[in-house]
């Protein structure tokens, strides 16, 4: 009787449980940087606007673009605040404070018990304490202390989003599919930055209330909760409503995963170079990304002079374009490899070396057409969009190297590529007072360099071979039944 239902009920599911499981993973990574993000655009109408030196130079654009002297303020005086540069840079990293913590320990979790409910409750947490913000700024009557201990909380919760979802992964996609279901994962960063900065801008806008885009986007990520807990499992063994077809064929593509229990080899894993090449490439990736996510819309509103409904949009442009490419190159890496035409190393590294090289390149050059609006969300989209193949360079790279610890290895990467999320918009603040493009040019160099070095490191010592130390009880296999001879040098042999 019960296996009737079962069996009735999995007929009902015309997409695949993994590609299911991609989906909601998708929404999850949306809706984690929808929260994510949300302040870089309502702080612009938080903040009590500071009178700077009016005289215009060659680094400061005029304010002629407003067709007035000032631009336009959305919310009322009574909710806005005094926090200096400084402070507000100190408020957008402190996300990143309580993120790097629970990286590693949601891994763990993620790996000893399975990643749904490590994914689902941290995701819950985040939704909970976004709604919340603005109360706690009202009661508090606009500390921003208060709002950075609710920012990291907030933070602790999404730290165990990569690793968890990682995880899942690793135990639900084929290596076959590994570039396209990772790369639509991970790629929800883009559409989360579009969809957190077009519909934060619009909603403040519409509403004259910053506060309305918190309300928003915490009811979401809790909507999602209930759909994650209803629709998703740990693995193809424990859903309930997976086909017979499709976990006989996950049983027999993903042969890298151990059932039993793990023993964590910390000391294979601290001691492996392509390890730490992934991690200098993590931070590589994170140090420009979060220089754009967190603070280009404050370079859109200090520098280039957009309103909040302008600003919202003209954020969103290059994320959008990142994303279609995100989603393009996920297909083409897969396809080279399937093809042979590249070996998954030299897959992971060329991706890698487009998503850093493009990024250093036309966001520096962003900063040298002046204020010509236009040019520069033009550069900063082409940058973005060469961005979007880090996704299946280097993201991906963890369950290449440790399908069986992928999630404890992805927390270490993403946890210490994180730090950077602590130093990098207290760094833009610092280094930004004046709100001068000669000043935002010192950041972009900055980033260029940190672009440059990392990716270099990575195309020396990356790898995309399943360590020895993957399943240190038996001899090294090939990262999936349906490839023969090294993983580094794969041919297809059976089509899904």
């Amino acid at each position: 009787m019960l296996e009737g239902w079962r069996l009735a009920v999995s007929k009902l599911f015309l997409i695949p449980q993994r590609y299911i499981l991609g989906i909601m993973g998708f929404l999850a990574v949306v809706n984690a940087y929808t929260m994510r993000v949300v302040l870089s655009v309502a702080i612009t109408e938080m903040v009590q606007s500071i009178n700077h030196n009016q005289t215009i130079d060659s680094t400061t654009c005029p304010y002629e673009f407003q067709g007035n002297s000032t631009t336009p303020r959305t919310s009322s005086s009574a909710n806005l605040y005094p926090w200096t540069s400084k402070q507000q840079g100190l408020i957008l990293s402190s996300f990143y404070w309580g993120y790097v913590i629970t990286h590693i320990p949601g891994g763990m979790i993620a790996e000893r018990f399975g990643g749904k409910y490590a994914l689902g409750l941290g995701m819950l947490c985040t939704a909970i304490f976004t709604f919340i913000t603005p109360f706690v700024v009202y009661a508090t009557n606009g500390s921003w202390v208060s709002l950075v201990v609710v920012r990291i909380l907030e933070g602790l919760g999404e730290g165990t989003t990569f690793p968890a979802l990682t995880t899942l992964l690793a135990n639900w996609v084929p290596l076959k599919e590994r570039s396209k279901i990772g790369t639509l994962v991970y790629a929800g960063s883009q559409i989360g930055t579009v969809v957190g900065n077009s519909v934060s801008g619009a909603l403040i806008s519409a509403t004259n209330d910053w506060a309305i885009a918190f309300y928003f986007f915490g009811a979401v990520g809790i909507v999602w909760f209930i759909f994650w807990i209803i629709l998703c499992y740990p693995n193809p063994k424990s859903h309930p409503f997976i086909s017979d077809k499709e976990k006989a064929y996950l049983g027999e593509q993903i042969s890298n995963i151990s059932s039993r229990d793990k023993v964590i080899p910390w000391k294979s894993i601290l001691t492996s170079p392509p390890i730490w090449a992934l991690v200098v490439a993590q931070i590589g990736h994170d140090w420009g990304f979060f220089t754009m996510v967190t603070d280009l819309p404050k370079y859109m509103k200090d520098v280039l002079h957009f309103n909040v409904k302008e600003n919202g949009i003209w954020s969103s442009v290059p994320y959008i374009f990142m994303w279609i490419v995100s989603m393009s190159s996920g297909w083409i890496c897969d396809w080279l490899i399937h093809k042979g035409y590249m070996k998954i190393s030299r897959a992971r590294k060329f991706f890698t070396t487009l998503a850093s090289m493009g990024p250093a390149a036309f966001i520096l050059i962003a900063s040298y057409v002046g204020c010509n609006r236009m040019l520069a969300v033009g550069m900063f989209t082409i940058g973005m969009g060469f961005m979007g193949t880090f996704y299946c360079g280097m993201k991906v790279n963890a369950l290449d190297l440790s399908p069986n610890y992928a999630g404890t290895i992805m927390a270490i990467v993403n946890g210490i590529g994180g730090l950077t999320g602590i130093i990098v918009p207290y760094l833009v603040g610092a280094l930004t007072e004046n709100h001068t493009l000669a000043e935002w040019r010192i950041v972009f160099w900055i980033a260029f360099g940190v672009f440059l070095v990392t990716n270099f490191i990575f195309v020396v010592f990356g790898s995309g071979k399943v360590q020895p130390w993957n399943a240190a009880e038996e001899k090294e296999k090939s990262a999936e039944a349906g490839y023969v001879n090294s993983p580094d040098n794969l041919t297809l042999k059976s089509k899904c």
